[in-house]
């Protein structure tokens, strides 16, 4: 008997919806090779958070400041290989997460650092990680498989979330199941879904490590939504939906900020 004539092609709607979803995505039979610059950078990363992690167990002031001069020349050493574009995302984005980490723990108290400070080696930690989220969006691992990548990732960290919001835990975590929504919502209107998922792996394994080790911690209650949150909240590496965003926004424009700036001091040089 044949069936074939009972199954319907799929709606143009449906496609229409798909195409938009995953507009950004690697489309389906990319190819890109495997750079081992791409995953040295990640596992240089993740190695210099379990070691400063680690260091900071019993860490001074003045260990921090140390472990903030490493970590300036590490990301200063990591950049030399990148384009332009990709240095000045970098920039602006240690740039505005330094902003946000003064805002968030200084000033709300969102989380707190052990000495109630910004250690030294948080601005430039910023940019290694960000710069990892770049390197492993770009890799070819996540080039040629966006679809299972993508599906681990909501699959855990969504997990994660509703596990904090089930009543089982014994601190409560609202703020990771909003973050994780709003992370989703990112995923299809942003315009760097592989990076958003590649944080979801080094922000993870920097917030697990560094409450584990007691470096910082985060407030039960947030004190701006007044909801519970966990140490750390689930959905924290969203926030890096927001800080890709400002450091690709921002980029174009002081790239081409910086180009009329040379233009015009050239040209005051000839004219003199």
């Amino acid at each position: 008997m044949d069936t074939s004539s009972n199954i319907s092609p799929p709606s143009p709607l449906f496609n229409t919806i798909g195409r938009i979803v995953l507009r950004h995505f690697p489309q389906a039979g990319t190819f890109n090779a495997h750079r081992m610059r791409d995953y040295g950078i990640a596992a240089f990363t993740f190695l210099c958070v379990a070691v400063s992690s680690l260091l900071e167990i019993s860490a001074s002031v003045e260990r921090q400041q140390l472990l903030g001069a490493f970590a300036w020349m590490f990301l200063g050493a990591l950049l030399l290989g990148e384009n332009r574009e990709t240095k000045t995302q970098v920039v602006i984005a240690v740039l505005f997460a330094t902003i946000g980490e003064h805002f968030a723990s200084i000033y709300m108290g969102g989380y707190t650092y052990r000495f109630e400070n910004v250690p030294a080696y948080v601005p430039p930690g910023h940019g290694m990680v960000y710069l990892t989220a770049v390197a492993l969006a770009r890799s070819g691992l996540f080039i040629r498989h966006p679809g299972k990548i993508a599906f681990f990732v909501v699959g855990v960290w969504g997990t994660w979330s509703l596990w904090g919001i089930s009543g089982y835990p014994d601190r409560g975590d609202w703020v990771g199941a909003l973050l994780f929504s709003i992370f989703l919502a990112w995923l299809i209107i942003g315009r760097s879904p592989m990076v958003y998922l590649a944080a979801f792996f080094i922000t993870t394994w920097l917030e697990l490590i560094g409450t584990a080790v007691g470096a910082w911690k985060w407030a039960a209650i947030d004190p701006l939504l007044g909801w519970p949150q966990g140490n750390p909240p689930s959905g924290v590496g969203a926030w890096y939906c927001l800080v890709d965003a400002v450091a690709i926004g921002g980029a174009g424009p002081t790239l081409y900020g910086m180009k009329r700036l040379r233009d015009w001091s050239r040209s005051l040089v000839a004219f003199k």
